[in-house]
């Protein structure tokens, strides 16, 4: 019997999942209304981001004039959010921003986009974990209980002993635990209700208003000069290449919106309620970081937060307000408990979704014989994502997660151009208006402030896509859904 011959490199790279059998596979149940959407917005959307990378950022890089760093950032997720509204409309399908670009840009693409979210994913988990450690060890030191600080900090990191001296840290363990014990969890299938989530959003959102009510009392004015620190000759600190670096580095606080792209199919009246669902996430979200990152760098010197990975905490401690440091850093470490379970879920998901498609082992898409979930794939992670958090410290791990949220943004609002082009008349509940000009936006906004992250974090990505590209040849474009007679 004759053989099927191998796909040449050029069909492998450029062949797609066709849409008209995706659109078929439709029939979710249209349940969520506007309110929905945007209480899911910012349920996934407020984290890390806020609580630990806007003091890192504004020390590192803008000073008081992170606040516009946080209005730029927003605006190109504006964009991108958009864009990702109109492919979720068409493409009803689980794998997100990776099944979006198998569909319009082909199996190399939708490889990249996949192998660049488990790195958007993991390291963004990762900085989540680091950053429920800080503020754990600052919540148990108010009752006077005293974590060893060379255990709660990366190796690259310093840290003062109890007698003065300074050393290097030895690992997060705190953070290794909690990601190990959220896996667990997911492991055995327990997911949050529909309570919890609107619990849980209502914690985060009482925490931010408290936290911005009560500190408005306290502000130094002279903390906020200069409100855009000049350049110390470095591009990137200070001045305004400092507030765009920023921009980059806070881009993370801003990953939850493809939550909310993603449901387009469960929503009741997708042109209509997926504007007003992102938009309006979108707004809140902003406005809470603005006003935020404005009353924290009016608290505490943004030099003072350097490194610091629990600001909110220090910050807090410039008020006399006990019971509300106590509330704050409780309602923060529940926050950031919510954010790990919907990271640590997603990553793994989206393995799970390459490995169904052939790209990746089978044993990633093995699910648990009890507990019906992708356990090979979560201990997978658990194991990447622990160490990531035990030894590298917050300031990379964030910027690491940006740069990859933002090619995904990049290439989604490719996306939408493409599939213009190829199927102009394929049936859209939601269209982007304007015709090519908002996802053009889309990918200048989020590509400049790709440009502005320093070399380190784009090594480093070129570093994991090029891993990426080495187990594509050698294993997915072999073994590829597609590419079976």
């Amino acid at each position: 019997m004759e053989q099927n011959p191998a796909p040449s490199a050029v069909s492998a790279f450029t062949r797609c999942l066709p849409l008209d059998k995706l659109q078929a596979a439709q029939g979710l149940k249209r349940v969520l209304g506007p309110g929905s959407l945007i209480a899911l917005g910012v349920g996934t959307t407020i984290g890390a981001g806020l609580f630990s990378l806007t003091g890192i950022a504004a020390a590192e890089n803008a000073g008081p004039a992170v606040v516009l760093s946080f209005i730029i950032a927003g605006i190109a997720c504006g964009f991108a959010g958009l864009c990702y509204s109109e492919l979720a409309s068409m493409i009803p399908i689980a794998g997100s921003a990776y099944t979006y670009a198998y569909v319009t840009l082909g199996e190399l693409m939708a490889w990249i986009i996949g192998w660049d979210l488990v790195l958007e994913y993991a390291v963004g988990a990762a900085t989540v974990a680091v950053s429920w450690s800080r503020y754990v060890a600052s919540l148990l030191g108010t009752w006077g209980i005293v974590l060893p600080p060379r255990l709660t900090a990366s190796p690259f990191e310093t840290v003062q002993l109890a007698d003065g001296s300074m050393a290097h840290g030895l690992a997060n363990l705190p953070a290794m635990v909690v990601i190990c014990a959220i896996s667990w969890v997911l492991i055995r299938g327990i997911s949050q209700s529909a309570i919890v989530s609107i619990v849980i959003v209502t914690i985060k959102l009482l925490v931010i208003l408290a936290f911005i009510g009560f500190g408005l009392g306290y502000i130094n004015p002279a903390n906020y000069h200069p409100f855009i620190p000049p350049n110390e000759g470095t591009f990137g600190h200070y001045g305004i290449s400092g507030v765009m670096r920023a921009a980059g580095t806070i881009f993370f606080a801003y990953v939850g919106f493809d939550a909310v792209s993603t449901t387009a199919q469960e929503t009741k009246n997708p042109a209509r309620d997926m504007p007003i669902g992102l938009l309006g996430s979108l707004l809140i979200c902003t406005l809470a970081y603005v006003a935020f990152s404005f009353v924290m760098t009016g608290l505490v010197n943004y030099r003072d937060m350097m490194g610091d990975a629990a600001p909110v905490a220090t910050a807090i401690n410039h008020t006399p307000y006990h019971w509300l440091q106590l509330a704050v850093k409780i309602g923060i470490i529940c926050g950031f408990t919510s954010v790990l379970l919907g990271v640590l879920l997603g990553q793994s998901r989206v393995f799970f979704a390459m490995s169904r498609d052939g790209l990746l082992p089978p044993l990633f898409s093995i699910t648990h014989p009890r507990y019906q979930t992708p356990w090979l794939s979560n201990l997978f992670f658990m194991v990447l994502t622990s160490l990531l958090s035990a030894f590298l410290p917050i300031s990379d791990l964030g910027h690491m997660a940006s740069i990859g949220t933002l090619l995904a943004f990049v290439l989604v609002c490719a996306g939408v151009i493409v599939l213009r082009r190829k199927a102009p008349d394929a049936p859209r509940a939601f269209r982007v208006p304007g015709g090519v000009i908002i996802p053009i936006l889309g990918i200048l906004s989020c590509g400049s402030v790709m440009i502005f992250l320093d070399h380190l974090t784009w090594l480093r990505l070129i570093g994991w896509l090029a891993l990426g590209m080495i187990i594509y040849m050698a294993y997915g474009r072999k073994h590829s859904k597609l590419a079976q007679p």
